[in-house]
């Protein structure tokens, strides 16, 4: 079996919030990321979804240590990126890029889109000038752009172009993975079904990895091979996106596959509504933190945390409900 590309094991992110007492400790943080486990393996494109405030944005940050971790692991062909120091860890950010969801906010506007997209060959030292002029308008020409846009500023395009801008600027330094957070969110519906096509041509063309978080389970459905289900800072069900969109074994995930829209005002479709909103992160619900909003909560999910097992279908989900469907059989 291949060997996974990055383990992920017991991850987690708390952020320490202020007291609002002068000079005392505050006791209480926000448990962004509360103990994630999974693997990303060679070419696959793994989804992670969930409710806004769920974690994805911190954990794809945590896994390319742009924040470091409260807790837990993040191996990268074997070596450990937590315990890293400053100067391997930087060599390791050449394997691990990232394109953001807001394609304007994350160019700078002062510099020419050439510049920005050598930068990270200025930053590696990797090239002369004439090489990088090269690489920068080679890269340019992938992601549909031409080779003059080089001397034009981030303003001058379109939010569809300049996240083409964002790709080839992760593109530059050949990575093994790059993690894609929310990249097609901000655009225009006609405009992200080109950066997705674009995205799916370049994984094949670069041999890539991805890690695609998105709140449209469509555009996921369609690009991902595997779907990881978060709340509330945890994984609460992880399998291929035919096990996840076709038998769905969390009643979280049943919930949010019931909100797509329908392809046609004829279908037959029952919505699960789901009561109250997201618990706060600071002080999450005891035991099965869904158990509040769950249609189906049992009396033991209030008190006994679910751990993720394997299903039959070939996923794994975490629900206290399958162990009793399984006692029954």
């Amino acid at each position: 079996m291949t060997e996974p590309l990055l383990k992920i094991r017991n991850l987690k992110k708390h952020f320490h919030m202020q007291s609002p007492i002068p000079f005392k400790k505050s006791s209480q943080s926000v448990k962004a990321v509360d103990g994630l486990d999974f693997d990303v393996y060679p070419g696959e494109t793994l989804g992670v979804v969930g409710e806004s405030g769920c974690g994805k944005s911190t954990m794809a940050r945590l896994v390319n240590q742009l924040i470091t971790p409260s807790e837990g692991t993040v191996e990268f062909k074997g070596s450990n990126l937590v315990e890293m120091n400053a100067q391997e860890l930087r060599a390791s950010r050449k394997s691990i890029q990232m394109v953001f969801q807001d394609p304007y906010a994350s160019l700078d506007p002062r510099k020419k889109v050439g510049e920005l997209i050598a930068e990270p060959l200025l930053i590696h030292n990797v090239g002369d000038q004439s090489s990088r002029k090269k690489r920068v308008q080679y890269l340019l020409e992938v992601v549909g752009l031409e080779g003059f846009h080089a001397e034009r500023y981030p303003h001058e395009f379109s939010g569809g172009q300049r996240q083409r801008i964002n790709i080839a600027r992760a593109l530059v330094l050949n990575p093994d993975v790059i993690i894609c957070d929310e990249p097609v969110s901000a655009l225009d519906v006609s405009v992200q079904a080109q950066v997705i096509n674009l995205l799916k041509r370049l994984q094949k063309e670069f041999d890539l990895t991805y890690i695609f978080i998105s709140h449209d389970l469509n555009v996921v459905r369609y690009m991902c091979d595997r779907i990881a289900v978060m709340y509330l800072g945890k994984i609460v069900e992880m399998g291929t996106y035919q096990e996840v969109y076709n038998d769905p074994q969390h009643p979280y995930t049943k919930a949010l596959l019931s909100a797509v829209p329908k392809e046609s005002p004829h279908d037959d479709k029952n919505r699960v509504i789901l009561k109250g909103s997201v618990p706060s992160p600071i002080n999450p619900p005891s035991g099965c933190h869904f158990h509040e909003r769950c249609p189906v909560a049992m009396e033991m999910c209030k008190s006994i945390v679910p751990e993720l097992q394997d299903v039959e279908n070939g996923s794994v989900a975490s629900c206290h409900l399958l162990n009793k469907n399984q006692e029954e059989l």
